[in-house]
């Protein structure tokens, strides 16, 4: 019996070794060479480097353009976050409550979802774009500005824009998910809340919520990590431009590790990401696990 449980387990281990050694070698590695480099000289150009310790930490930390970037990362974060929960939770009730073509509905609303970021970055880049874009144009055609606003460009709208931009790229997948944990709500506790007198707002609170926020926590969660890290479509639309008003931490270490060349302290900077990052996480699940404790008590 003994031998039987200990060939199961060895079987079960080799299916798992092979996706195991891919974790390893696409994150472990990384991680690790990360963590190594920051505590060098490392230059992208020079063959030679020295062990210079806490020294691209420091020189990081006390950097205002680090700092900069970092609050805006924070602002940029929150913001989409909160808007892409809104609006995607939002267009999943509505969905819930729709008799007719609800596939319909959310083939079309998933849309902005679907394509590569690349051609989201570039389809707003020439939508907006302050000389020659569909938008500005247009708005100066009916009426409302005497000049084509510049989205782009100007130090007021560029992060509103960009945030808009995020919020309907990323809000597709809350909403899909939201809709999904909806369907798992069960009705009859809709119907005895109704024949008790619970008004909707009562239901949703006591009954729709309870059943859905650890599918909504996990999505905070995931969602944290993606928007926080993310640096292709800002890159790609504003570069982190104009003035670094658009510059979040990626981009700072992209601009450090590619345009100055310093590998070194551009591995830094990612692993100060990382580590903010998991104590986010941290407290996240902590959160997450009060949550199932309560559900299950």
């Amino acid at each position: 019996m003994r031998n039987k449980r200990y060939m199961a387990k060895v079987a079960a281990f080799c299916f798992i070794l092979p996706a195991l050694l891919v974790a390893v070698l696409l994150l472990l590695y990384p991680v690790l060479s990360s963590i190594f480099y920051s505590l060098t000289s490392k230059h992208l150009i020079k063959a030679d480097y020295d062990f210079v310790g806490l020294k691209n930490y420091i020189d990081v930390l006390s950097d205002p353009s680090f700092w900069k970037s970092f609050w805006i990362n924070i602002k940029w974060t929150v913001v989409s976050l909160v808007g892409q929960i809104l609006v995607g939770f939002t267009a999943a009730l509505a969905l819930e409550r729709i008799k007719h073509c609800k596939s319909f509905f959310r083939t079309v609303l998933i849309i902005p979802w679907a394509f590569p970021t690349i051609v989201i970055a570039l389809s707003w880049k020439w939508i907006l774009n302050g000389v020659s874009g569909f938008l500005p144009n247009f708005l100066v055609s009916i009426g409302l500005f005497e000049k084509a606003p510049q989205f782009l460009s100007s130090g007021e709208l560029v992060f509103p824009t960009l945030v808009f931009i995020n919020i309907w790229f990323g809000a597709p997948l809350i909403m899909v998910n939201v809709l999904s944990a909806l369907q798992t709500v069960p009705k009859d506790q809709y119907e005895a809340a109704q024949i008790d007198g619970a008004s909707p707002l009562q239901s949703f609170i006591h009954i729709t919520v309870p059943h859905i926020r650890m599918v909504v926590g996990l999505l905070v969660v995931l969602r944290t990590i993606w928007i926080f890290n993310s640096f292709d479509i800002i890159y790609l639309i504003t570069g982190g431009g104009p003035a670094e008003l658009t510059q979040t931490v990626p981009i700072y270490a992209y601009n450090v590790g590619w345009g100055l060349k310093m590998l070194g302290r551009s591995s830094a900077v990612t692993v100060l990401l990382l580590v903010f990052l998991l104590i986010v996480c941290f407290m996240y699940f902590k959160l997450l696990d009060k949550w199932e404790k309560e559900g299950t008590a």
